[in-house]
């Protein structure tokens, strides 16, 4: 009887044990089905290496691939948004990966939803822990090439505005002085703020006044914590004309209000209101 008991008590281990690898290989087999696309977009990415056509490490700060390192997010809807390593956005748009996994596109947007490029890499490696393509930069000489490795990170996208502020045009449609009291666009208080401002996701901006006419370029930001915007206008020779630094009331995809202060007198504020608005940037 004991002899017997052992063997049913075996049996059901046994039993209990395929059962267990059986799970086991229907899950492998789930991540084994994943397609490219879907694998591409399980994850963020950090750019952790580069390698030039001889197979050498490159630096990731050297010129040849610094424009290709980051963090990447490709969303499930068909969008993504490269930020730097320091966290600061490089590019947003729309990205797609080839049925077999052998090619990624990638279109980068302007605010306005016009394209800026679209860039074509040889996928070499996508997996659910490595994506590595290589990017050939000379048209002319396809002998040239880098290959750009990026690693599965758990480093979370910036939440403080950037993408959305990158995302589209933006129309001041309003201004309120420190009494929350309305003011006309035309003031004189409020005038040099008003107009159509394209904030681009590589950290460029341009603004124009509502009627079309270009009023300001340069660089832009947003601090870490998203509650200040930074501008720096730029001359055509790249010369700094001003800074401005901006208190952020509101930035979501409809809208966006900063408060601008008078620094000689904090109590005297104005806040201007922009909105989401389809608009293409004047050429």
């Amino acid at each position: 009887m004991n002899t017997l008991k052992k063997l049913c008590y075996l049996l059901a281990a046994l039993f209990f044990s395929a059962a267990f690898v059986s799970c086991s290989d229907d899950d492998e087999m789930i991540i084994e089905q994943m397609t490219p696309s879907q694998t591409l977009a399980s994850t963020p990415w950090e750019t952790t290496g580069a390698k030039d056509k001889n197979g050498q490490s490159v630096d990731l700060n050297d010129a040849s691939v610094n424009g290709y390192v980051g963090f990447a997010y490709f969303k499930g809807d068909g969008s993504f948004v490269i930020y730097g390593l320091n966290d600061a956005i490089r590019s947003r748009g729309t990205w797609s990966v080839d049925a077999m996994g052998t090619r990624r596109t990638i279109t980068a947007l302007n605010p306005d939803g016009t394209t800026i490029f679209t860039r074509d890499v040889e996928i070499l490696v996508l997996n659910r822990n490595e994506f590595t393509y290589r990017i050939r930069p000379n048209a002319a000489d396809q002998s040239i090439y880098y290959d750009i490795i990026h690693t599965r990170t758990l480093h979370a996208e910036p939440s403080n505005g950037q993408l959305t502020l990158a995302s589209t045009p933006w129309e001041t449609t309003g201004a309120k002085n420190s009494n929350g009291q309305p003011v006309d666009l035309a003031d004189s208080s409020v005038a040099g703020y008003v107009g159509y401002s394209y904030f681009k996701a590589n950290g460029t901006f341009a603004i124009y006044g509502l009627n079309n006419a270009p009023r300001s370029k340069g660089t832009w930001s947003i601090s870490p914590d998203g509650k200040k915007r930074t501008l720096t206008a730029l001359d055509d020779a790249g010369n700094v004309i001003f800074t401005r630094v901006v208190d952020i009331l509101t930035l979501n995809s409809n809208e966006f209000t900063y408060r601008i202060t008078d620094a000689a007198n904090p109590s005297v504020y104005y806040d201007i209101i922009h909105k989401s608005v389809s608009h293409n940037e004047p050429h």
